[in-house]
């Protein structure tokens, strides 16, 4: 297919060493015209220095209110290719584990009802088919489901949970992330396809506090494993650390933030009772330090990104459950939060937002948790406080 336009903007977007995505979409141009016509649109976009996609109302698949993001353009006429341009979300396997099977079985079909541009993953993790129109939608969602794949969550849903590789790759996950996450899946369907909420829900699983799916600063309910116990120390180990060029003492015992361990030189120790499970030194350490063997998850609620207030982190609600299958504690826990979040909270309002709004203890006297002194972001500025009848007893 013979390129349309001249896009001297976007050209510089290819220049420099870093992979640019005008790239990918000329090299989906070469087969879709929706793709050469999205280089045609997005050209007029930087040249008159402003957007020319529109909202232009819902737009689905039948028996589902989520998992299609309507796309259209303001000026059809010119590029019509991308007069609606639909984004699909599909629910992505646990881990982002795929076969190369199934990547080229879904790809095949994406090329033949899509434009073949995606995203491996967005920001909640769904694996993103970027740009088909209206009349194409119901098609492929059958071929897709078809073929076992299903949507995932969008508006004001629970969103797609998605979780770090866990134990599939990774010997420190204190949980099974993977399990966690297509349980929470499949017990919350009708809330993940149907949106009811007051705005998004996101589950992120994590399998220690290294964290590195960021679920502490982008999920509304993060599940970090964790343990309970004494660290397991090999002193052998230790000392093979130290003859192999680490300083211990300035890499591991000055980085400690709760300052719990101590090094003489010869004997690594740790003052259990004061460690927050931070993971620093078992990560640095992975010969000499391992967790506890009781393994269970701490629970954070309300984190998510900057839009109606602030960013914000999420706090500590539960520092320890267990998660075993088929995890009935946190499963019951959402179900409370998600009660008390649908009678106060507000339009576009998550649950973070809420809590602040509310207070922390409106939000632990609905859900049934007790206080704990994880909670505690910054001392109390009110000096006074308000008992409860039923706490004067």
């Amino acid at each position: 297919m013979p390129k349309k336009y001249d896009t001297p903007l976007l050209d510089q977007l290819e220049k420099g060493s870093y992979p640019s995505f005008v790239t990918e979409i000329k090299k989906a141009a070469v087969k879709h015209e929706s793709a050469n016509d999205l280089l045609g649109a997005l050209e007029q976009c930087y040249k008159d220095k402003k957007t020319h996609w529109k909202h232009g109302g819902i737009v689905g698949v039948r028996g589902y209110g989520g998992g299609v993001i309507g796309r259209y353009s303001d000026i059809p006429d010119q590029f019509p290719g991308v007069a609606h341009f639909h984004t699909i979300r599909i629910n992505q396997p646990s881990g982002f584990f795929y076969n190369t099977k199934a990547l080229r079985e879904l790809m095949d079909l994406w090329d033949h009802y899509g434009s073949g541009l995606t995203n491996f993953h967005g920001s909640t993790g769904d694996l993103v088919l970027l740009g088909t129109k209206t009349e194409n939608l119901e098609p492929l969602f059958a071929e897709v489901s078809s073929r076992g794949w299903d949507l995932g969550g969008s508006g004001s849903a629970m969103r797609t949970p998605s979780c770090c590789v866990g134990p599939g790759r990774c010997e420190w996950s204190n949980i099974d992330t993977l399990d966690i996450t297509y349980s929470i899946t499949q017990e919350f369907q009708d809330e993940m396809h149907r949106p009811a909420f007051p705005y998004k829900y996101k589950f992120k699983t994590s399998g220690c506090a290294v964290d590195c799916i960021a679920s502490i600063a982008r999920a509304d309910c993060s599940i970090i494993g964790t343990w309970k116990g004494d660290i397991r120390i090999d002193q052998d180990a230790v000392k093979w650390y130290a003859k192999n060029g680490m300083d211990i003492n300035a890499e591991i015992i000055n980085r400690c933030p709760t300052k719990c361990m101590s090094y003489d030189g010869k004997e690594l120790q740790i003052a259990n009772e004061d460690c927050s499970r931070c993971m620093h030194c078992i990560a640095k350490m992975t010969k000499a330090l391992r967790p506890g063997k009781e393994k269970g998850a701490t629970i954070l609620i309300g984190s998510k990104a900057p839009f109606v207030v602030g960013a914000l982190l999420s706090w500590v609600v539960v520092p320890f459950m267990k998660m075993e299958p088929p995890y009935t504690e946190i499963k019951e826990l959402t179900r409370k939060i998600w009660e008390w979040w649908d009678e106060f909270g507000k339009n576009r309002e998550r649950t973070g937002e809420l809590i602040e709004r509310k207070g922390m203890r409106n939000f632990l006297e609905a859900v049934g948790l007790d206080p704990q002194p994880a909670m505690i972001r910054e001392p109390r500025r009110d000096p006074f406080y308000f008992w409860q009848p039923d706490e004067l007893k």
